[in-house]
């Protein structure tokens, strides 16, 4: 038996093959299952399959702190599947919407925030991406250097989801002189990138600032806070929102999480370390997070669309620049 974990009393790390803490095991134990008790750990996972190809857990943690979950696991082998992300409008690049209205628009099944977006905050209807971005196989954004360097990655990768739901991660041609063509014999769908790759081949990959000790940090320190290694943004604890493979690129991967009605949000490295541990995941993005972080469903019984989480901006949700659109068929009924 092994116990680690921060609570308000003390407990050491124990060999148990040795008499070292046997002692006070019965003590250990009787403390664990007073904390149990007390709600200290309490956790839940509530896990459905509203439509063929898709599961939706949401789960409710305490530790490291409060912090509400959504999952969304997609089958891309599932038939009747097929996305769609806002395709382009507007004056700029899209027409902002909530993606409540998007799911609405499009009659879709799910939908989830995509891409970070400037100007930003404004109350302009209009957007610009940031990053590659496809719609229904037409590129609209290209890959790019975002003047937004302390958060936002250069020529950051894109998730592609192809014809036949066949999905691929995409890096830009530096061949290209207008950054939209990959160098990958993929045909292009439709195409999500964020700030970051944060799992790269199974492994953590946050990125770093540029300094005397990181000389070739991908990031700028700098920006409101004065961002650093010492104060990345990535360790800011916030809501989020990520999106990625298994290593197999069979199970798209959707993953929310909450920084409002008693959620208190995650670092991306968290959300990171939870793709890999727990959702094998083996190549991430990091998209769009903070009040922009949206997730929403079709309700399976009464067909109407509803929000799965709790926006950190407003109840009615922040209206984003992007949203990816999922179309799925009804579950069938249990026998």
């Amino acid at each position: 038996f092994f116990f680690k974990q921060k609570t308000a009393y003390e407990i050491k790390e124990c060999d148990w093959s040795s008499d070292v803490c046997s002692s006070d095991l019965a003590f250990r134990l009787g403390l664990l299952a007073a904390l149990l008790l007390a709600g200290r750990l309490a956790a839940a996972t509530e896990v459905t399959r509203p439509f063929v190809g898709i599961t939706l857990t949401k789960r409710t943690e305490t530790l490291p702190r409060p912090v509400t979950i959504h999952v969304v696991q997609v089958d891309l082998s599932a038939p009747g599947l097929s996305f769609k992300l806002t395709p382009p409008g507007g004056s700029l690049d899209t027409a902002r919407q909530t993606t409540l209205e998007y799911l609405k628009q499009e009659k879709a099944q799910l939908a989830v925030n995509a891409h970070y977006f400037l100007p930003f905050p404004s109350p302009q209807p209009d957007a610009s991406v940031v990053g590659f971005a496809a719609s229904s196989g037409k590129v609209f954004a290209p890959f790019e250097e975002p003047t937004q360097a302390y958060a936002l990655v250069k020529y950051v990768p894109a998730l592609n989801l192809g014809p036949g739901n066949q999905a691929s991660f995409v890096h830009y041609d530096p061949a290209d002189p207008e950054h939209r063509k990959v160098v990958e014999s993929v045909t292009i769908g439709n195409a999500v990138s964020g700030s970051a790759q944060i799992v790269t081949k199974g492994e953590k990959t946050i990125p770093v600032y540029a300094d005397g000790t990181h000389p070739g940090g991908l990031l700028t320190p700098g920006g409101p806070n004065n961002y650093s290694n010492e104060r990345s943004w990535y360790d800011a604890v916030n809501a989020r929102t990520a999106i990625g493979l298994t290593r197999d690129s069979k199970t798209l991967v959707i993953l929310v999480v909450d920084r409002a009605g008693g959620s208190m949000g995650m670092t991306v490295g968290e959300v990171a370390d939870l793709l890999i541990k727990d959702y094998a995941v083996f190549d991430a993005l990091n998209l769009d997070g903070g009040g922009s972080s949206s997730l929403a469903m079709e309700n399976p019984q009464t067909k109407t669309a509803e929000w799965v989480n709790v926006s950190s901006d407003n109840p009615a949700g922040r209206s984003v620049a992007d949203s990816l659109a999922i179309f799925a068929r009804p579950a069938e009924p249990a026998k």
